[in-house]
């Protein structure tokens, strides 16, 4: 038996590479002046984590989301761009308001133009990568590309009058008996499904052989977003109509006729969504009233006549539950929606989905888009959104750093994990302290020791990079740029992990499971905030990835299950901290977020364990400027302690399931705001 060998000391950081695609050296000075720090990670791990694991090439393409710089217009964008290296979709121009946001597919030119004195400089604030993946990787149709001057004059002639409620999800099941009108015809006025070939996609694709949908079946692209595939009312009639046999509908025909292969699971976070939002039924959303028990009651509500706008996410980035790239997906879903409703139509838009990490204020680049919308609609438009549901996942920490302090944080990154992991470290003065000193956070370093290390790396300091070990086998990157295109104002640093494991990739490159600690300190003179968050890295309904959540860990914190012990004690001193743990895409100063209750709880704790609550227990603790970590509005997620989550529709009209979390609360909100504003 060999005798065991002492762990070797960890090798110095490496300098991240200029990227193959964008041409951007990432180690040299201001190159995250505009740039989202994840396509840096993306081009140093070449792509490893930002496309299917059985593709094999980078691709053609890059989709991003584009923040105009202040006082410039889609106009000035595309004056500065050629079609050659940017396309912009049509239906930015058709948007009846006037957008400071796009999405774009962009090729090399774009970043070459970028990287010098010019008219694109001046009209790109910053922009974020998008999932290059399937359509999204490839160039726009000619026709669907924005271009100067072709604006249209009439708008569509067939846009939905309100009410509206829009439902930006997966997994609809449009032939369910709960989307019918009393005649058995669809109330689905339109639908647009992002992906065009058969599933599972992303980390969950099984084949590199994708088989594209058909259009005479799944509907035309249409033709002002140029990808996916829609169906207006009448398509969908036809279809209901083509499959029912003696007045009965025949629902696994439907489904395999219209190439919804999803539908295939017995539930669906899309269609029992959209049942809690508009179904003829509707959950009890009174707490504690004895004549309203917890179950459906028939419903005679606005919501549950009301037309229904459906955009299904691509199901890349469903399964890429990091949601770091569902920026462009859901952006053009807003979009969608939009051009689809008339202009005088009231729309309650409900998405039912999120992320972790994020600035936790609104500033992230999709949060900006939203709330500028949001307010350009001048009230018509409600976008409802979930509070999240990792209350105790421990992906948080938040602590104030004095002059010398540091914050070690132990990062528990699991075994057979075929998925990226993700730390941001967001970093803001103090308010009332230092706020007028540009130095205060000047002075900031992090130290990364990865698992089994004798000792740790060298320190990363603020407005410096690195990959460990090097560019040809990158396990772990720290990128800590002096400003962030991710939010504002502060910055962050992003510690991003290769996987620890893989199912088909045998030259993927692998990093340690095991407890990376990571340490940030402040050597400057004026108090810091720190917020850590572990990004989300879990299973989505129906996307087998093998993705294993990340998390915290630390003595101190209370895993004893005992009455009190989830929640947050000002008193405890672990930094890892529940309250602030937050759905990082709906932070958004206007969009409406909604946690989860029991139904049957005490009247003084009815909220849901995995959900942000109502009031902060840890609220005196100090926060960075204009963080949101509480929900506007509570909703049923839960019957019972012993009962999570509500029942509500199946995939098929004569089943019920239960699902759980917030994302089951929203739409309860979201319809009860529809029903009110009729």
């Amino acid at each position: 038996m060999s005798r065991r060998q002492p762990p070797r000391a960890a090798a110095g950081w490496s300098p991240l590479p200029k990227g193959r695609f964008t041409g951007i050296d990432w180690s040299a000075p201001g190159a995250f002046t505009h740039s989202d720090p994840y396509l840096a990670w993306a081009e140093t791990s070449g792509f490893a984590g930002f496309r299917p694991s059985l593709q094999e090439k980078e691709p053609p393409w890059l989709p991003l989301i584009i923040e105009l710089s202040p006082g410039c217009t889609l106009e000035d964008l595309l004056r500065a761009s050629d079609e050659d290296w940017m396309q912009v979709p049509r239906i930015y121009q058709q948007l009846p308001l006037s957008t400071h946001f796009c999405t774009a597919r962009v090729r090399k030119g774009f970043f070459r133009h970028l990287g010098k004195p010019g008219p694109l400089r001046d009209a790109v604030g910053r922009y974020e990568l998008g999932l290059p993946v399937g359509p999204f990787a490839h160039a726009l149709p000619p026709q669907a590309r924005a271009r100067l001057g072709n604006r249209p004059v009439t708008p569509r002639k067939d846009r939905v009058a309100g009410p509206v409620m829009a439902i930006i999800d997966s997994g609809l099941a449009v032939g369910h008996v709960d989307f019918l009108d009393a005649q058995g015809r669809s109330r689905v006025a339109a639908y647009w499904r992002q992906d065009e070939t058969q599933g599972p996609h992303g980390r969950a694709a099984a084949t590199r052989k994708s088989v594209p949908l058909d259009p005479h079946r799944a509907g035309p692209m249409p033709d002002d977003i140029g990808y996916g595939h829609e169906l207006d009312q009448k398509a969908i009639n036809q279809a209901i109509l083509r499959h029912t046999r003696q007045g009965r509908l025949d629902e696994d025909a439907l489904y395999q006729w219209l190439q919804m292969w999803e539908l295939n699971h017995n539930a669906h976070h899309g269609t029992h969504v959209s049942s809690l939002a508009a179904g003829p039924t509707v959950y009890a959303r009174t707490l504690g009233t004895e004549d309203t028990p917890p179950d459906w009651q028939p419903a005679h509500d606005p919501a549950s006549h009301a037309a229904l706008v459906i955009a299904q996410l691509d199901w890349a980035s469903i399964a890429d539950t990091s949601g770091g790239a569902v920026n462009v997906s859901v952006l053009d879903a807003l979009a969608y929606v939009l051009t689809r409703c008339a202009d005088e139509a009231a729309i309650t838009v409900n998405l039912s989905w999120g992320t972790l990490a994020g600035p936790h204020n609104g500033s992230s680049v999709l949060e900006a888009a939203m709330d500028q919308w949001l307010q350009a609609c001048q009230g018509r438009l409600t976008l409802v959104m979930p509070a999240g549901n990792a209350y105790q996942a421990r992906t948080h920490a938040n602590q104030t750093l004095d002059k010398g302090q540091s914050l070690p944080l132990h990062w528990r990154v699991q075994p057979d994990d075929h998925s990226q992991s993700f730390l941001e470290l967001w970093v803001g003065k103090e308010p009332g302290t230092g706020s007028g000193n540009p130095q205060a956070l000047a002075n900031l370093e992090v130290v990364i020791q990865p698992p089994g290390a004798a000792a740790p790396l060298p320190p990363i300091r603020l407005g410096e990079s690195g990959v460990w070990p090097d560019a040809q086998l990158p396990r772990c990157a720290v990128i800590f740029p002096h400003r962030s295109a991710l939010g504002h104002p502060g910055t962050c640093a992003l510690v991003a992990l290769a996987p620890t494991a893989s199912w088909y990739d045998k030259d993927v490159t692998l990093t340690p499971a095991g407890r990376w600690q990571v340490t940030i300190t402040n050597r400057g003179p004026h108090p810091v905030v720190v917020d850590a968050y572990v990004e989300r890295d879990d299973v989505a309904l129906g996307a087998p990835t093998g993705a294993r959540q990340s998390y915290l860990e630390d003595a101190d914190y209370d895993l004893s299950g005992n009455i009190g012990s989830f929640i947050d004690h000002p008193d405890n001193p672990t930094p890892i901290r529940r309250s602030g743990t937050f759905n990082g895409l709906a932070t958004a100063r206007d969009v409406v977020t909604v946690g989860g209750i029991r139904y049957f709880a005490s009247s003084t704790d009815p909220a849901a364990r995995y959900s942000p609550r109502i009031p902060d227990p840890d609220a005196s603790r100090t926060e960075r400027a204009g963080v949101r970590k509480l929900p506007l509005r509570l909703a049923i997620s839960d019957d019972h302690a012993t009962l999570w989550g509500v029942r509500a529709a199946g995939t098929r009209s004569a089943a019920a399931v239960r699902l759980v979390g917030t994302s089951m609360a929203a739409p309860q909100v979201a319809r009860d705001l529809l029903d009110k504003g009729v």
